[in-house]
């Protein structure tokens, strides 16, 4: 149990009917639940069920995006998860769930709107945005729109960045193509998910050149973490650190016992699990 109620950064949506439609009816997702001995985890839930779970945990807030991602192979969309299904859960516990839009580098216009929409009408705090099956690294110029929005609206972007889990190119994920982004666009917050890793030092060094580059834990046990990147939490980077799992990759209960025993001072850890984010999210 955290005695600081933690906010996730990143967490798929949990509905029975989303999992079993995002993680099991395409064949490239089922792929890497098989290959990393997933299907105890990736289950779904009900509401009071889910909620219930991060209880147990300590978890205070989920930020739970609307996920769209391509095939690289087929060229089809394998996640495209509707914005509604998120607004529907997020309004039945906004106290707990924080809704972050998606978006398609291919349907710029389109998906520029509903980005607004979701900002405007629904009270989303952020953007996701996972390029690998685009083909496309995050500083391609079909990105553009959609930061420029999000500095319009306010708020961050957060990408997915390090390699890729499905079989698409991890070269469109290297962290150094946001310092691009975070160039051009200073007004904009970005969140490099994913930790990066195999090149976690590249997104330590942009999370301390640039005001506006943050970084994501997600998607790893913490046990596993980059060294580089316990050190920089723990000294220069603690205000550029965000707790994040990656549900249902990653377990809340599990991942924040394992926090717990990188040595996090009480001040670094309570930064890491919640105060950046609140800050970041403007909670």
């Amino acid at each position: 149990m955290a005695e600081v109620k933690a906010i996730d950064i990143m967490c798929y949506l949990f509905t029975r009917e989303a999992i079993k439609r995002d993680w099991y009816e395409q064949e490239e997702m089922a792929r890497v639940v098989r290959w990393w001995h997933l299907e105890e985890r990736v289950r779904g839930y009900t509401v009071p069920e889910f909620v219930a779970m991060l209880d147990e945990a300590g978890v205070d807030k989920v930020c739970i995006p609307a996920v769209k991602i391509m095939s690289y192979r087929t060229r089809q969309m394998i996640w495209d998860t509707p914005l509604e299904e998120v607004v529907d859960v997020v309004q039945q516990h906004p106290d707990r769930f924080i809704g972050f839009a998606g978006y398609n580098p291919l349907e710029v216009m389109r998906g520029v709107r509903e980005v607004e929409r979701a900002v405007r009408e629904h009270g989303f705090r952020g953007v996701y945005i996972h390029s690998y099956g685009f083909g496309l690294p995050v500083n391609d110029r079909r990105f553009y729109p959609l930061y420029a929005k999000c500095a319009e609206l306010g708020v961050p972007v957060s990408m997915q960045v390090g390699h890729s889990a499905e079989h698409m190119p991890s070269e469109m994920g290297r962290p150094i193509h946001m310092d691009d982004i975070a160039l051009e666009f200073p007004e904009l917050n970005l969140i490099g998910a994913h930790t990066g890793w195999p090149w976690a030092d590249e997104l330590i060094a942009l999370a301390w050149k640039h005001e506006n580059v943050y970084i994501g834990i997600d998607a790893h046990m913490p046990q596993y973490l980059d060294p580089a990147l316990i050190r920089f939490m723990k000294g220069r980077g603690q205000d550029k650190v965000l707790y994040g799992t990656n549900w249902p990759v990653i377990p809340h209960q599990a991942s924040l016992e394992q926090l717990e025993a990188l040595g996090l001072s009480e001040p670094v850890k309570a930064k890491v699990l919640r105060d950046n984010a609140a800050r970041l999210l403007r909670l």
